[in-house]
Protein backbone atom coordinates (compact mmCIF):
# COMPACT_ATOMS: atom_id res chain seq x y z
CA UNK A 1 0.00 0.00 0.00
CA UNK A 2 2.16 3.02 -1.03
CA UNK A 3 0.68 6.53 -1.47
CA UNK A 4 -0.63 6.03 -4.61
CA UNK A 5 -2.53 3.37 -4.28
CA UNK A 6 -3.94 4.91 -1.20
CA UNK A 7 -4.90 7.97 -2.89
CA UNK A 8 -6.66 5.97 -5.18
CA UNK A 9 -8.42 4.18 -2.38
CA UNK A 10 -9.54 6.97 -0.56
CA UNK A 11 -11.01 8.62 -4.14
CA UNK A 12 -13.00 5.55 -4.19
CA UNK A 13 -14.61 6.08 -1.20
CA UNK A 14 -14.95 9.81 -1.45
CA UNK A 15 -16.41 9.85 -4.82
CA UNK A 16 -20.17 8.22 -3.94
CA UNK A 17 -20.40 10.03 -0.59
CA UNK A 18 -19.94 13.50 -2.67
CA UNK A 19 -22.26 12.60 -5.23
CA UNK A 20 -25.12 11.50 -2.87
CA UNK A 21 -25.11 15.13 -1.62
CA UNK A 22 -24.41 17.15 -4.99
CA UNK A 23 -24.72 15.12 -8.24
CA UNK A 24 -21.44 15.27 -10.70
CA UNK A 25 -19.91 17.74 -8.06
CA UNK A 26 -16.26 16.00 -7.82
CA UNK A 27 -16.64 14.52 -11.70
CA UNK A 28 -12.87 16.48 -11.80
CA UNK A 29 -12.02 15.24 -8.54
CA UNK A 30 -8.69 12.86 -9.16
CA UNK A 31 -6.49 10.84 -6.65
CA UNK A 32 -3.79 13.80 -7.11
CA UNK A 33 -6.00 15.99 -5.17
CA UNK A 34 -6.27 14.34 -2.04
CA UNK A 35 -3.25 14.87 -0.37
CA UNK A 36 -1.39 12.53 1.57
CA UNK A 37 1.10 13.59 4.03
CA UNK A 38 3.02 11.90 7.09
CA UNK A 39 2.18 12.90 10.63
CA UNK A 40 4.88 14.88 12.53
CA UNK A 41 3.91 11.94 15.32
CA UNK A 42 3.66 8.35 14.44
CA UNK A 43 0.80 8.42 17.29
CA UNK A 44 -1.34 9.86 14.46
CA UNK A 45 -0.73 6.80 12.12
CA UNK A 46 1.16 6.33 8.95
CA UNK A 47 -1.07 9.19 6.73
CA UNK A 48 -3.39 11.89 7.29
CA UNK A 49 -5.84 13.44 5.09
CA UNK A 50 -7.46 17.06 4.78
CA UNK A 51 -9.85 15.72 2.07
CA UNK A 52 -12.46 16.19 4.22
CA UNK A 53 -12.05 19.96 5.24
CA UNK A 54 -10.82 20.38 1.50
CA UNK A 55 -14.27 19.20 0.14
CA UNK A 56 -16.84 20.18 2.54
CA UNK A 57 -17.52 23.73 2.06
CA UNK A 58 -18.21 22.93 -1.68
CA UNK A 59 -20.54 19.99 -0.37
CA UNK A 60 -22.04 22.01 2.30
CA UNK A 61 -21.72 19.87 5.12
CA UNK A 62 -19.73 19.88 8.61
CA UNK A 63 -15.98 18.94 7.46
CA UNK A 64 -15.89 16.21 10.81
CA UNK A 65 -18.96 14.71 10.16
CA UNK A 66 -18.01 14.20 6.49
CA UNK A 67 -14.42 12.78 7.62
CA UNK A 68 -16.20 10.43 10.04
CA UNK A 69 -18.06 9.08 7.12
CA UNK A 70 -15.07 9.00 4.76
CA UNK A 71 -13.53 6.64 7.66
CA UNK A 72 -16.12 4.53 8.18
CA UNK A 73 -15.59 3.49 4.51
CA UNK A 74 -12.25 3.16 4.08
CA UNK A 75 -11.42 1.16 7.05
CA UNK A 76 -13.12 -2.06 5.33
CA UNK A 77 -10.16 -1.38 2.43
CA UNK A 78 -7.75 -4.05 2.91
CA UNK A 79 -4.22 -3.02 4.17
CA UNK A 80 -6.08 -0.38 6.00
CA UNK A 81 -5.80 -1.81 9.65
CA UNK A 82 -7.37 1.25 11.75
CA UNK A 83 -8.87 4.86 10.01
CA UNK A 84 -9.65 8.21 12.88
CA UNK A 85 -10.88 10.92 12.57
CA UNK A 86 -8.64 14.12 14.53
CA UNK A 87 -9.43 17.55 15.27
CA UNK A 88 -12.00 19.37 12.80
CA UNK A 89 -11.90 16.90 10.44
CA UNK A 90 -7.92 15.28 9.92
CA UNK A 91 -8.35 11.59 8.48
CA UNK A 92 -5.39 9.36 10.18
CA UNK A 93 -4.87 6.15 8.45
CA UNK A 94 -2.67 3.31 10.07
CA UNK A 95 -1.70 0.66 7.62
CA UNK A 96 -1.35 -2.49 8.87
CA UNK A 97 2.21 -4.09 9.06
CA UNK A 98 1.96 -6.74 6.04
CA UNK A 99 0.63 -3.92 3.81
CA UNK A 100 3.43 -1.23 5.10
CA UNK A 101 6.50 -4.13 4.44
CA UNK A 102 5.45 -5.33 0.93
CA UNK A 103 7.01 -2.02 -0.39
CA UNK A 104 10.79 -4.03 0.86
CA UNK A 105 10.41 -6.16 -2.41
CA UNK A 106 8.65 -3.29 -4.27
CA UNK A 107 12.01 -1.52 -3.91
CA UNK A 108 14.35 -4.67 -4.09
CA UNK A 109 12.48 -5.65 -7.45
CA UNK A 110 12.65 -1.91 -8.71
CA UNK A 111 16.18 -1.10 -7.90
CA UNK A 112 17.51 1.51 -9.90
CA UNK A 113 14.11 2.70 -11.23
CA UNK A 114 12.40 3.09 -7.89
CA UNK A 115 11.38 7.00 -7.40
CA UNK A 116 11.56 7.77 -10.99
CA UNK A 117 7.95 8.85 -11.81
CA UNK A 118 6.32 10.02 -15.00
CA UNK A 119 5.37 13.41 -13.24
CA UNK A 120 7.17 15.91 -15.96
CA UNK A 121 6.11 13.34 -18.75
CA UNK A 122 5.78 15.46 -22.22
CA UNK A 123 8.05 18.33 -20.91
CA UNK A 124 10.38 18.98 -22.98
CA UNK A 125 13.00 20.97 -21.37
CA UNK A 126 16.42 22.82 -22.28
CA UNK A 127 18.47 23.42 -19.11
CA UNK A 128 21.09 25.89 -19.25
CA UNK A 129 23.72 26.18 -16.81
CA UNK A 130 27.31 27.34 -15.87
CA UNK A 131 27.96 28.85 -19.00
CA UNK A 132 31.18 30.55 -18.20
CA UNK A 133 33.20 32.69 -20.78
CA UNK A 134 35.67 30.37 -22.11
CA UNK A 135 38.64 33.27 -21.31
CA UNK A 136 39.63 31.39 -18.00
CA UNK A 137 39.39 28.80 -15.30
CA UNK A 138 36.29 27.94 -13.62
CA UNK A 139 35.19 29.53 -9.97
CA UNK A 140 33.73 28.56 -6.84
CA UNK A 141 30.41 30.39 -8.13
CA UNK A 142 30.18 27.74 -11.40
CA UNK A 143 30.90 24.88 -9.23
CA UNK A 144 27.69 25.99 -7.14
CA UNK A 145 26.00 26.06 -10.63
CA UNK A 146 27.02 22.87 -11.83
CA UNK A 147 26.39 20.65 -8.86
CA UNK A 148 22.66 22.74 -8.70
CA UNK A 149 21.98 22.28 -12.44
CA UNK A 150 23.10 18.63 -12.41
CA UNK A 151 21.22 17.83 -10.10
CA UNK A 152 17.95 19.43 -10.77
CA UNK A 153 18.74 17.99 -14.64
CA UNK A 154 19.07 14.52 -12.39
CA UNK A 155 15.45 15.18 -10.83
CA UNK A 156 13.86 16.26 -14.12
CA UNK A 157 15.12 13.23 -15.97
CA UNK A 158 13.91 10.84 -12.99
CA UNK A 159 10.48 12.44 -13.45
CA UNK A 160 10.05 11.45 -17.00
CA UNK A 161 11.20 15.10 -18.55
CA UNK A 162 13.00 14.92 -21.65
CA UNK A 163 16.07 17.48 -20.99
CA UNK A 164 19.36 18.53 -22.47
CA UNK A 165 21.67 20.22 -20.25
CA UNK A 166 23.49 23.06 -22.23
CA UNK A 167 26.33 25.35 -21.61
CA UNK A 168 26.39 29.00 -23.50
CA UNK A 169 30.06 29.08 -24.70
CA UNK A 170 30.03 32.96 -24.83
CA UNK A 171 32.68 32.86 -27.64
CA UNK A 172 32.00 36.35 -29.50
CA UNK A 173 32.38 40.00 -28.90
CA UNK A 174 35.31 41.88 -27.63
CA UNK A 175 36.38 39.83 -24.54
CA UNK A 176 37.42 37.13 -26.74
CA UNK A 177 40.00 39.42 -28.74
CA UNK A 178 40.98 41.35 -25.27
CA UNK A 179 42.05 37.11 -24.72
CA UNK A 180 43.81 36.68 -27.83
CA UNK A 181 45.87 40.06 -26.97
CA UNK A 182 46.23 38.82 -23.26
CA UNK A 183 48.10 35.76 -24.72
CA UNK A 184 50.19 37.95 -27.36
CA UNK A 185 51.35 39.90 -24.69
CA UNK A 186 52.59 36.94 -22.20
CA UNK A 187 54.35 35.65 -25.02
CA UNK A 188 56.20 38.70 -25.94
CA UNK A 189 56.68 40.05 -22.61
CA UNK A 190 54.60 43.36 -23.24
CA UNK A 191 52.25 44.68 -20.47
CA UNK A 192 48.31 43.44 -20.33
CA UNK A 193 46.36 45.01 -21.83
CA UNK A 194 43.91 47.22 -20.39
CA UNK A 195 40.52 44.93 -19.88
CA UNK A 196 42.51 42.11 -20.92
CA UNK A 197 43.79 38.45 -18.96
CA UNK A 198 46.67 37.82 -16.80
CA UNK A 199 47.97 35.58 -14.10
CA UNK A 200 49.89 31.91 -14.91
CA UNK A 201 47.10 30.48 -16.92
CA UNK A 202 47.20 33.04 -19.64
CA UNK A 203 51.02 32.53 -19.49
CA UNK A 204 50.84 28.76 -19.78
CA UNK A 205 48.20 29.30 -22.69
CA UNK A 206 50.70 31.50 -24.38
CA UNK A 207 53.21 28.69 -23.81
CA UNK A 208 50.95 26.23 -25.56
CA UNK A 209 49.61 28.16 -28.44
CA UNK A 210 53.18 29.23 -29.36
CA UNK A 211 54.13 25.56 -29.26
CA UNK A 212 51.17 24.99 -31.64
CA UNK A 213 51.61 27.64 -33.79
CA UNK A 214 55.98 28.52 -33.89
CA UNK A 215 55.31 31.08 -36.76
CA UNK A 216 52.83 32.91 -34.40
CA UNK A 217 54.90 36.07 -33.73
CA UNK A 218 55.65 36.47 -37.27
CA UNK A 219 52.11 36.94 -38.29
CA UNK A 220 50.80 40.15 -39.17
CA UNK A 221 49.34 41.59 -35.57
CA UNK A 222 46.00 41.13 -36.67
CA UNK A 223 46.46 37.69 -37.24
CA UNK A 224 48.60 37.14 -34.04
CA UNK A 225 45.77 38.03 -32.26
CA UNK A 226 42.94 36.38 -34.17
CA UNK A 227 45.38 32.78 -34.46
CA UNK A 228 46.32 33.17 -30.37
CA UNK A 229 42.28 33.94 -29.48
CA UNK A 230 41.54 30.85 -31.56
CA UNK A 231 43.81 28.53 -30.05
CA UNK A 232 44.00 29.71 -26.67
CA UNK A 233 40.18 29.49 -26.92
CA UNK A 234 40.72 25.75 -27.64
CA UNK A 235 42.51 25.26 -25.28
CA UNK A 236 40.66 26.86 -22.78
CA UNK A 237 37.55 25.44 -23.10
CA UNK A 238 38.93 21.90 -23.01
CA UNK A 239 40.29 22.54 -19.75
CA UNK A 240 36.45 24.11 -18.34
CA UNK A 241 35.18 20.88 -20.51
CA UNK A 242 37.74 18.36 -18.33
CA UNK A 243 36.96 20.18 -15.13
CA UNK A 244 33.16 19.57 -15.38
CA UNK A 245 33.75 15.97 -16.36
CA UNK A 246 36.34 15.33 -13.47
CA UNK A 247 33.14 17.25 -11.16
CA UNK A 248 30.41 14.28 -12.89
CA UNK A 249 28.80 17.03 -14.80
CA UNK A 250 28.30 16.25 -18.50
CA UNK A 251 26.60 18.65 -20.77
CA UNK A 252 24.77 17.44 -23.97
CA UNK A 253 25.24 20.67 -25.82
CA UNK A 254 27.96 23.14 -25.92
CA UNK A 255 26.53 26.00 -27.83
CA UNK A 256 28.89 28.61 -29.88
CA UNK A 257 27.81 31.74 -29.57
CA UNK A 258 29.50 32.39 -33.06
CA UNK A 259 26.99 30.11 -34.49
CA UNK A 260 24.19 33.01 -33.57
CA UNK A 261 26.19 35.32 -35.75
CA UNK A 262 27.80 33.52 -38.63
CA UNK A 263 26.12 34.68 -42.10
CA UNK A 264 24.00 31.69 -43.38
CA UNK A 265 25.25 31.01 -47.59
CA UNK A 266 22.87 32.37 -49.44
CA UNK A 267 20.66 34.36 -48.03
CA UNK A 268 23.78 36.03 -46.50
CA UNK A 269 22.01 36.74 -43.15
CA UNK A 270 22.84 35.50 -39.37
CA UNK A 271 20.35 33.97 -36.85
CA UNK A 272 20.76 37.56 -35.09
CA UNK A 273 19.64 39.07 -38.38
CA UNK A 274 16.78 36.82 -38.70
CA UNK A 275 15.61 37.01 -34.82
CA UNK A 276 15.16 40.70 -35.32
CA UNK A 277 13.10 40.18 -38.28
CA UNK A 278 11.34 37.62 -36.04
CA UNK A 279 10.58 39.75 -33.27
CA UNK A 280 9.38 42.82 -35.83
CA UNK A 281 6.57 39.94 -37.40
CA UNK A 282 5.26 39.34 -33.87
CA UNK A 283 4.44 43.49 -33.36
CA UNK A 284 6.91 44.39 -30.60
CA UNK A 285 10.00 46.12 -32.82
CA UNK A 286 10.06 49.64 -33.39
CA UNK A 287 12.69 52.53 -34.37
CA UNK A 288 13.82 54.93 -32.89
CA UNK A 289 16.72 57.38 -33.17
CA UNK A 290 18.32 55.57 -36.11
CA UNK A 291 17.97 52.34 -33.39
CA UNK A 292 16.06 49.26 -33.71
CA UNK A 293 14.45 48.58 -30.44
CA UNK A 294 12.06 45.57 -28.73
CA UNK A 295 8.70 47.09 -26.65
CA UNK A 296 9.50 44.55 -23.69
CA UNK A 297 7.85 46.84 -21.49
CA UNK A 298 4.74 45.16 -23.11
CA UNK A 299 5.88 42.41 -20.76
CA UNK A 300 7.03 43.67 -17.47
CA UNK A 301 10.43 44.94 -18.53
CA UNK A 302 11.88 48.32 -16.78
CA UNK A 303 12.52 49.52 -19.80
CA UNK A 304 12.60 49.03 -23.11
CA UNK A 305 15.87 47.26 -24.97
CA UNK A 306 17.79 48.28 -27.96
CA UNK A 307 19.09 45.44 -29.97
CA UNK A 308 20.45 47.22 -32.94
CA UNK A 309 22.61 50.33 -32.03
CA UNK A 310 22.10 53.43 -34.54
CA UNK A 311 25.70 52.18 -35.79
CA UNK A 312 24.30 49.25 -36.94
CA UNK A 313 26.07 47.00 -34.17
CA UNK A 314 23.88 44.50 -32.25
CA UNK A 315 23.51 44.68 -29.25
CA UNK A 316 24.15 41.33 -26.42
CA UNK A 317 19.99 41.29 -26.05
CA UNK A 318 19.92 40.35 -29.46
CA UNK A 319 22.55 37.19 -29.22
CA UNK A 320 20.24 36.56 -26.20
CA UNK A 321 16.56 37.25 -28.69
CA UNK A 322 18.71 34.97 -31.55
CA UNK A 323 19.64 32.27 -28.59
CA UNK A 324 16.24 31.92 -26.91
CA UNK A 325 14.27 32.22 -30.53
CA UNK A 326 17.28 28.86 -31.16
CA UNK A 327 16.38 26.69 -28.48
CA UNK A 328 12.56 26.65 -29.49
CA UNK A 329 13.52 25.66 -33.16
CA UNK A 330 15.36 22.93 -31.37
CA UNK A 331 11.86 21.79 -30.36
CA UNK A 332 12.16 22.55 -26.52
CA UNK A 333 8.98 24.35 -25.20
CA UNK A 334 10.72 25.11 -21.76
CA UNK A 335 13.53 27.13 -21.08
CA UNK A 336 15.22 27.25 -17.76
CA UNK A 337 18.45 29.82 -17.12
CA UNK A 338 20.77 29.14 -14.04
CA UNK A 339 22.49 32.54 -13.42
CA UNK A 340 24.46 33.92 -10.66
CA UNK A 341 23.64 36.37 -8.76
CA UNK A 342 25.31 39.24 -10.58
CA UNK A 343 22.54 38.20 -13.41
CA UNK A 344 19.54 39.15 -11.44
CA UNK A 345 19.01 42.14 -14.01
CA UNK A 346 18.22 39.51 -16.35
CA UNK A 347 15.07 37.90 -14.90
CA UNK A 348 12.32 40.84 -16.75
CA UNK A 349 14.43 41.09 -19.68
CA UNK A 350 14.45 37.40 -20.63
CA UNK A 351 11.04 37.24 -19.64
CA UNK A 352 10.06 39.84 -21.71
CA UNK A 353 12.19 38.82 -24.55
CA UNK A 354 10.09 35.18 -24.06
CA UNK A 355 6.77 37.32 -24.19
CA UNK A 356 7.84 39.15 -27.23
CA UNK A 357 8.92 36.26 -29.48
CA UNK A 358 5.09 35.16 -28.93
CA UNK A 359 5.79 32.39 -25.91
CA UNK A 360 4.12 32.65 -22.53
CA UNK A 361 6.84 33.88 -20.12
CA UNK A 362 5.21 32.60 -17.00
CA UNK A 363 4.98 29.14 -18.60
CA UNK A 364 7.42 28.92 -21.30
CA UNK A 365 10.84 30.12 -19.21
CA UNK A 366 12.33 30.10 -15.65
CA UNK A 367 15.10 31.87 -14.63
CA UNK A 368 16.69 30.44 -11.00
CA UNK A 369 19.33 32.90 -9.32
CA UNK A 370 21.91 31.35 -7.56
CA UNK A 371 23.38 33.26 -4.47
CA UNK A 372 26.92 33.29 -3.77
CA UNK A 373 29.23 30.79 -1.94
CA UNK A 374 32.29 30.69 -0.48
CA UNK A 375 34.76 28.50 1.60
CA UNK A 376 36.44 29.20 4.48
CA UNK A 377 40.16 28.88 4.40
CA UNK A 378 40.04 29.04 0.48
CA UNK A 379 43.18 30.07 -1.31
CA UNK A 380 42.76 32.32 -3.89
CA UNK A 381 44.06 30.34 -7.53
CA UNK A 382 47.66 30.30 -8.35
CA UNK A 383 47.04 30.14 -11.72
CA UNK A 384 44.53 32.91 -12.02
CA UNK A 385 45.33 35.03 -8.42
CA UNK A 386 42.12 36.46 -7.84
CA UNK A 387 39.66 33.33 -8.04
CA UNK A 388 38.96 29.93 -6.10
CA UNK A 389 39.11 27.44 -8.77
CA UNK A 390 36.80 24.16 -8.84
CA UNK A 391 40.15 22.37 -9.60
CA UNK A 392 41.42 23.58 -6.28
CA UNK A 393 38.33 23.19 -4.58
CA UNK A 394 37.71 19.76 -6.02
CA UNK A 395 41.09 18.36 -5.29
CA UNK A 396 41.03 20.06 -1.73
CA UNK A 397 37.41 18.49 -0.62
CA UNK A 398 36.50 16.08 -3.08
CA UNK A 399 33.82 15.85 -5.42
CA UNK A 400 31.38 14.10 -3.16
CA UNK A 401 31.63 16.12 -0.47
CA UNK A 402 31.25 19.67 -2.88
CA UNK A 403 28.60 18.22 -4.72
CA UNK A 404 26.28 17.09 -1.82
CA UNK A 405 27.27 20.33 0.07
CA UNK A 406 26.13 22.50 -2.70
CA UNK A 407 22.92 20.66 -3.80
CA UNK A 408 22.27 20.58 0.05
CA UNK A 409 21.13 24.13 0.13
CA UNK A 410 18.64 26.05 -1.58
CA UNK A 411 20.14 28.17 -4.56
CA UNK A 412 18.94 31.85 -3.40
CA UNK A 413 20.73 30.94 0.05
CA UNK A 414 24.39 32.45 0.44
CA UNK A 415 26.24 29.75 1.60
CA UNK A 416 29.23 29.67 3.71
CA UNK A 417 30.96 26.12 3.29
CA UNK A 418 33.27 24.83 6.49
CA UNK A 419 35.98 22.54 4.83
CA UNK A 420 36.95 21.44 8.50
CA UNK A 421 33.65 19.82 8.37
CA UNK A 422 33.65 18.38 5.00
CA UNK A 423 36.78 16.59 5.41
CA UNK A 424 36.19 15.15 8.75
CA UNK A 425 35.20 11.02 8.93
CA UNK A 426 32.22 11.31 11.14
CA UNK A 427 28.57 11.90 11.87
CA UNK A 428 28.91 15.17 11.78
CA UNK A 429 29.46 15.90 8.44
CA UNK A 430 26.42 15.07 6.20
CA UNK A 431 27.90 13.59 3.04
CA UNK A 432 29.43 11.11 5.56
CA UNK A 433 26.49 10.72 7.54
CA UNK A 434 24.84 9.69 4.53
CA UNK A 435 27.12 7.26 2.88
CA UNK A 436 28.32 5.80 5.80
CA UNK A 437 24.64 4.51 6.01
CA UNK A 438 24.57 3.15 2.67
CA UNK A 439 27.50 0.99 3.58
CA UNK A 440 26.33 0.28 6.81
CA UNK A 441 23.18 -1.67 4.54
CA UNK A 442 26.53 -3.53 2.25
CA UNK A 443 28.03 -4.17 5.77
CA UNK A 444 24.73 -5.98 7.05
CA UNK A 445 24.20 -7.73 3.52
CA UNK A 446 27.95 -9.27 4.11
CA UNK A 447 27.18 -10.15 7.47
CA UNK A 448 23.87 -12.35 6.62
CA UNK A 449 25.52 -13.65 3.70
CA UNK A 450 28.38 -15.44 6.18
CA UNK A 451 24.91 -15.94 8.52
CA UNK A 452 23.50 -18.11 6.29
CA UNK A 453 20.40 -15.21 5.84
CA UNK A 454 18.89 -15.10 2.33
CA UNK A 455 16.04 -13.19 0.89
CA UNK A 456 14.26 -16.95 0.33
CA UNK A 457 11.44 -15.48 2.10
CA UNK A 458 9.10 -12.36 2.13
CA UNK A 459 7.20 -12.30 5.45
CA UNK A 460 6.10 -8.47 5.38
CA UNK A 461 3.50 -8.88 8.54
CA UNK A 462 7.04 -9.99 10.35
CA UNK A 463 8.22 -5.91 9.95
CA UNK A 464 5.88 -4.64 12.81
CA UNK A 465 8.68 -2.97 15.12
CA UNK A 466 8.58 0.46 15.95
CA UNK A 467 11.44 1.27 14.34
CA UNK A 468 10.28 -0.87 10.91
CA UNK A 469 7.12 1.17 10.60
CA UNK A 470 9.07 4.88 10.70
CA UNK A 471 12.09 3.11 8.15
CA UNK A 472 9.04 1.88 5.77
CA UNK A 473 7.05 5.08 6.41
CA UNK A 474 10.20 7.00 5.07
CA UNK A 475 10.77 4.79 1.78
CA UNK A 476 6.99 5.09 0.82
CA UNK A 477 7.89 9.37 0.29
CA UNK A 478 10.87 9.22 -1.69
CA UNK A 479 9.12 8.72 -5.45
CA UNK A 480 6.78 11.90 -4.13
CA UNK A 481 9.40 13.79 -3.08
CA UNK A 482 11.34 12.97 -6.20
CA UNK A 483 8.83 14.67 -8.09
CA UNK A 484 8.11 17.40 -6.21
CA UNK A 485 12.15 18.70 -5.73
CA UNK A 486 11.68 18.12 -9.75
CA UNK A 487 8.67 20.51 -9.99
CA UNK A 488 9.81 23.36 -7.71
CA UNK A 489 13.77 22.52 -9.29
CA UNK A 490 14.98 21.88 -5.26
CA UNK A 491 17.67 19.51 -5.22
CA UNK A 492 18.39 19.85 -1.20
CA UNK A 493 14.82 18.69 -0.83
CA UNK A 494 16.77 15.23 -1.56
CA UNK A 495 19.47 15.60 0.83
CA UNK A 496 17.81 16.80 3.50
CA UNK A 497 15.50 13.66 2.94
CA UNK A 498 18.74 11.09 2.71
CA UNK A 499 19.82 12.53 6.43
CA UNK A 500 16.67 11.79 7.84
CA UNK A 501 16.32 8.55 6.10
CA UNK A 502 20.05 7.78 7.44
CA UNK A 503 19.00 8.39 11.14
CA UNK A 504 15.63 6.14 10.66
CA UNK A 505 17.91 3.19 9.04
CA UNK A 506 20.44 3.64 11.90
CA UNK A 507 17.97 3.60 14.44
CA UNK A 508 16.31 0.16 13.02
CA UNK A 509 19.80 -1.46 12.86
CA UNK A 510 20.23 -0.53 16.90
CA UNK A 511 16.92 -2.28 17.57
CA UNK A 512 16.62 -5.28 15.08
CA UNK A 513 18.89 -7.65 14.07
CA UNK A 514 19.16 -9.22 10.67
CA UNK A 515 21.57 -12.01 11.32
CA UNK A 516 20.59 -14.09 14.84
CA UNK A 517 22.95 -13.87 17.99
CA UNK A 518 25.11 -16.06 18.20
CA UNK A 519 23.98 -20.02 17.76
CA UNK A 520 19.98 -18.57 17.29
CA UNK A 521 18.43 -20.09 13.94
CA UNK A 522 17.68 -18.11 11.23
CA UNK A 523 14.18 -17.47 10.67
CA UNK A 524 11.95 -15.44 8.63
CA UNK A 525 12.29 -12.05 10.95
CA UNK A 526 15.74 -12.33 9.86
CA UNK A 527 15.01 -13.04 6.44
CA UNK A 528 12.12 -10.23 5.73
CA UNK A 529 14.73 -7.69 7.36
CA UNK A 530 17.00 -8.22 4.93
CA UNK A 531 15.11 -7.54 2.18
CA UNK A 532 14.41 -4.40 4.28
CA UNK A 533 17.95 -3.50 4.50
CA UNK A 534 18.55 -3.48 0.98
CA UNK A 535 15.64 -1.88 0.58
CA UNK A 536 17.14 1.35 2.46
CA UNK A 537 20.41 1.10 1.09
CA UNK A 538 18.58 1.04 -2.79
CA UNK A 539 16.92 4.64 -1.66
CA UNK A 540 19.97 5.89 -0.42
CA UNK A 541 21.73 4.84 -3.49
CA UNK A 542 19.02 6.20 -5.90
CA UNK A 543 19.06 9.20 -3.73
CA UNK A 544 22.68 9.77 -4.13
CA UNK A 545 23.00 9.54 -7.34
CA UNK A 546 19.92 11.69 -8.12
CA UNK A 547 22.97 14.54 -6.65
CA UNK A 548 26.02 13.35 -8.83
CA UNK A 549 26.72 11.76 -5.44
CA UNK A 550 28.93 7.98 -5.31
CA UNK A 551 27.30 5.70 -2.53
CA UNK A 552 30.69 3.92 -1.44
CA UNK A 553 29.70 -0.29 -0.51
CA UNK A 554 32.51 0.13 2.28
CA UNK A 555 34.21 3.21 4.22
Amino acid sequence: MDPEALSAALLTVIRPLAEARRAGSTAELTAADLVLDRPKSRDHGDWASNAAMKLAKGLGVNPREFAAEIAAALADTPGISSVEVAGPGFINIRLDAAAAGALARTIVEAGAAFGTNSSQRGNSINLEFVSANPTGPLHIGHTRWAALGDAIARLLQASGATLVREFYVNDAGAQMDRFGASVIAALTGAPTPEGGYGGAYIAELARRVHEKRPDLLDLPSDEQVATARDLAYEFQLGEVQASLANFNVNFDVWFSERVLHAKSEGAGSSLVDEAVERLRAQGHVFDQDDAVWVRTTDFGDDKDRVIRRSNGEYTYFAADAAYYLNKGDRGFAHKIYLLGADHHGYVHRLKALAGAAGDDPEKDIEVLIGQLVSVNGARLSKRAGNIIEMDDLREWLGTDALRYSLARYPADSPLTLDPELLRKRTNDNPVFYVQYAHARTHNVARNAESAGVDRSVFAPELLDHESESALLGALQEFPRLVAFAAEVREPHRIARYLEELAALYHRWYDSCRVTPLGDDAVTDVHRTRLWLNDATGQVLRNGLDLLGVTAPERM
